[in-house]
């Protein structure tokens, strides 16, 4: 039997540390630290970090990760001349240009404490390069990161030559996901169109759905209700997801609020992006600009599950990033405006809990016994003391085993005397 037993843990909102054995992968018990436990086997001392449950990246494009300046970079960094450059940059796909490059943004995503990955891959693509590629990284990887693969008709369903036949044989090959992107869609009534035949599809393969839905500063793009309202048609809430809504932003207050009704009805999950999102909307905008991040403050306060993920990392779109997700958060709730104390410190699900929720991965996910024994340990005090400090993941435990490690850093000021800083009151 394996075991691992983690000493001198915090859980948030528990008092007083906590020690947690993981045994065969899973977590057997979690008690006080001064509890008596009968264990032979590795020790890891928390030092009094708190233990979390992995982050989840709910929504990334590891098939255009890496490519930005390959092989130009973007000059006016807007989305139009991100989808040039990377039309340039798409020529040179292969199997392992794909595989390499997402490999080492995954093992970035590793060192940050990610363990679960949602990734969208363009399908409309006659060869599926790209998907073939995303396939066979799943399996490699699966070891130390699982990946949920969307199947994303990047150029729309309707809209280009054999759309829907290439989304269905992305599911025949593999893709987890069926994805949608109705808003680019070449009519309103093509967009709608494309949100029936992926239900269609879904039901037929019993997959996710994960729907680019209406990622555009118009407020007449109204997508995501004919999103929901199939979601609740077909009672798929849980299952279904709508990434960017970026529109909802724009969106009159009387409209709204009828729309949350739906929303809440369907019990759909979302996924907002604030790096990208508030980089890439509000351009056509002079003054005022909009923020470009769909309405997270008003989902939580409707118990409407969202979630915060990075969309991109070092491509045409978005030429910055080192895949952490605490610096997706530190942005969405500054953007959001999510930032009382207990707002803060409880923000953590934002990339945890309320992403495995979007992933449909909760039945197996969180720091409880008898689930599999896959945690972090932050150097923090708790949730707001993590986010303001923006802490590396000192440990990253993933079935008991440890897979990636921070040692602390140490910053020392020369003044009238040498003293350690560490950013602690």
């Amino acid at each position: 039997m394996t075991t691992l037993l983690i000493k001198n843990a915090k859980l948030q909102g528990q008092e007083g540390l906590k020690q947690i054995l993981i045994e065969n992968g899973q977590f057997s018990r979690i008690l006080d630290n001064d509890a008596q436990i009968n264990h032979q086997g590795e020790t890891l001392d928390a030092q009094g970090g708190i233990a979390v449950s992995p982050f989840c990246e709910p929504h990334i494009h590891l098939d255009t990760t890496q490519t930005a300046g390959e092989p130009n970079w973007n000059i006016s960094g807007t989305l139009f001349e991100g989808i040039e450059r990377w039309a340039e940059r798409k020529e040179l796909l292969s199997i392992e240009d794909v595989k390499s490059r997402a490999k080492q943004t995954l093992k970035w995503q590793i060192a940050n404490g990610v363990q679960y990955v949602r990734t969208h891959v363009d399908v409309s693509d006659p060869t599926l390069v790209a998907l073939k590629a995303m396939v066979e990284v799943r399996e490699e990887m699966e070891e130390w990161v699982d990946i949920q693969i969307v199947a994303f008709p990047q150029e729309g369903i309707l809209s280009y030559p054999n759309g829907k036949e290439l989304l269905e044989e992305a599911v025949k090959i593999g893709a987890d996901v069926i994805g949608a992107i109705p808003h680019f869609e070449f009519t309103r009534e093509y967009g709608v169109e494309s949100l029936h035949y992926v239900f269609e599809l879904a039901r037929k393969y019993d997959c996710l759905i994960d729907v680019h839905c209406d990622e555009i500063d118009d407020e007449q793009s109204r997508f995501v209700e004919t999103l929901a309202a199939l979601a609740h048609k077909f009672e798929m809430g849980e299952k279904v997801t709508a990434s960017h809504t970026t529109a909802m932003g724009s969106y009159n207050g009387a409209y709204a609020s009828r729309l949350f009704r739906l929303l809440k009805m369907s019990g759909i999950n979302f996924v907002a992006n604030p790096l990208v999102n508030i980089h890439l909307q509000g351009r056509f905008d002079d003054y005022p600009k909009r923020r470009g991040v769909t309405r997270v403050k008003e989902m939580l306060a409707a118990n409407i599950n969202v979630c915060f993920g990075h969309d991109d990392v070092f491509d045409p779109w978005y030429p910055l990033g080192t895949a952490n997700m605490l610096q997706v958060l530190h942005m969405g709730l500054h953007v959001t405006q999510v930032m009382g104390y207990d707002q803060i410190n409880n923000s953590l699900d934002l990339i945890s809990k309320n992403s495995a929720r979007t992933l449909n991965i909760q039945d197996n996910y969180g720091i409880e016994e008898g689930k599999p024994g896959s945690l972090l340990i932050l150097p923090a005090e708790n949730g707001f003391d993590a986010v303001r400090r923006q802490v590396p993941v000192q440990y990253s435990v993933r079935h008991g085993k440890v897979i990636a490690e921070t040692q602390p850093a140490k910053t020392k000021i020369n003044l009238d005397k040498t003293e350690d800083v560490s950013f602690k009151r």
